[in-house]
């Protein structure tokens, strides 16, 4: 049950990291998924320890969890949009 959870809410996140990023015309439902889950790994990773929080694959849907799975996905898209056009927009 906590996997479909992370996958529903992953999906969210990476559509609400992409309307941010101004990329989700290029997006679809798929990739927006496979953003938010990335996005959280990264997020939990990096922006974790640093705040003091988790991130949604921990299986804890706090609200501070949700913002930083958020902006670890908005930090994946702009590495993708700097790799991939050279500037982060």
């Amino acid at each position: 049950m906590t996997w479909i959870l992370i996958i529903i809410v992953g999906g969210i996140l990476g559509w609400l990291a992409s309307i941010v990023m101004r990329t989700d015309a290029q997006q679809g439902i798929l990739l927006n998924i496979v953003v938010g889950i990335v996005g959280a790994i990264l997020g939990g990773l990096l922006l974790a320890p640093m705040l003091g929080g988790g991130s949604i694959t921990s299986g804890d849907f706090s609200l501070p969890n949700l913002l930083i799975s958020l902006l670890g996905a908005i930090i994946l898209l702009a590495i993708v949009n700097l790799v991939r056009r050279g500037n982060v927009r």
